[in-house]
């Protein structure tokens, strides 16, 4: 019955986990959530592809949102109305400072609301912040792990493409990374009580003293070294889920 279904990402009102890995690219959905054991497919509407399993014992949705805030803000709103408390979004994302290298995860730790959705639910004055634990939970799998990792503030864009304005506007704050949905995410977990977090494969630099076309032909989010980061950061999402779990069983 259409009632017992969410109105647009069509997933279930109830039943699903209680932590999600959010994603991107629908394909992305599909390859994270061949990690996990039992794994099926609930819904695909749209640019929405949830599927359920579980990783180590644990039970979690891992479901695509598209490209940009304002449709990925709808995911995260129905995830939680059916349910879902803690979320990590695992996204790419391109460099905004020397030192981070393609491949490298960036944990986010806030993230600049220029996500061309929120200003329009808020004042812009109110924070995109990850939950601590959240922060914590991704470092030590990242570590865990053995990839290469970073924490830092990131900016949320909606504009992905180049246009009139630079993107010097952030010069000198010490931004690690540039990607298009994570401050919705944010700040939904923020009015929701949620917990929240992100964590970002490089794939490229952003910053305009960083790019080198000649050197990297440009743009190209394809290489292997990106993939490798992307099969890293699955993993490391996926492993963080199972220790904010393992902890709040602890505080159970």
């Amino acid at each position: 019955m259409t009632q017992d279904l969410l109105p647009v990402t069509r997933i279930p009102r109830t039943g699903l986990p209680a932590h999600a890995v959010v994603v991107g690219d629908p394909a992305r959905a599909a390859a994270v959530a061949a990690l996990l054991d039992g794994a099926e497919e609930v819904s695909y509407h749209r640019e929405y592809r949830v599927f359920s399993g579980s990783w180590k014992g644990v039970p979690v949705v891992v479901a695509s949102h598209g490209v940009g805030a304002p449709g990925a803000i709808l995911l995260f709103q129905e995830l939680a109305d059916a349910g879902v408390r803690t979320f990590v979004r695992f996204g790419t994302a391109g460099a905004m400072k020397p030192g981070i290298g393609d491949g490298d995860l960036v944990i986010a730790e806030a993230a600049v609301r220029d996500d061309g959705v929120t200003h329009q639910l808020l004042p812009p004055e109110y924070p995109a912040v990850s939950a601590p634990e959240a922060v914590l939970a991704l470092q030590r799998a990242a570590r865990q792990a053995g990839a290469p990792h970073h924490r830092g503030v990131v900016w949320t864009r909606a504009a992905f493409q180049p246009g009139l304005l630079p993107l010097f506007s952030y010069a000198g704050a010490g931004l690690a990374a540039i990607e298009m949905e994570l401050s919705a995410l944010l700040v939904t977990a923020s009015l929701r009580g949620l917990v929240a977090g992100g964590v970002l494969v490089i794939d490229g630099a952003n910053a305009d003293e960083l790019v080198d076309e000649q050197a990297t032909g440009g743009y190209d989010p394809h290489r292997e070294v990106v993939a490798a980061g992307v099969e890293r950061g699955a993993a490391v999402s996926l492993e963080a889920l199972r220790l904010l779990a393992e902890a709040e069983g602890e505080q159970a």
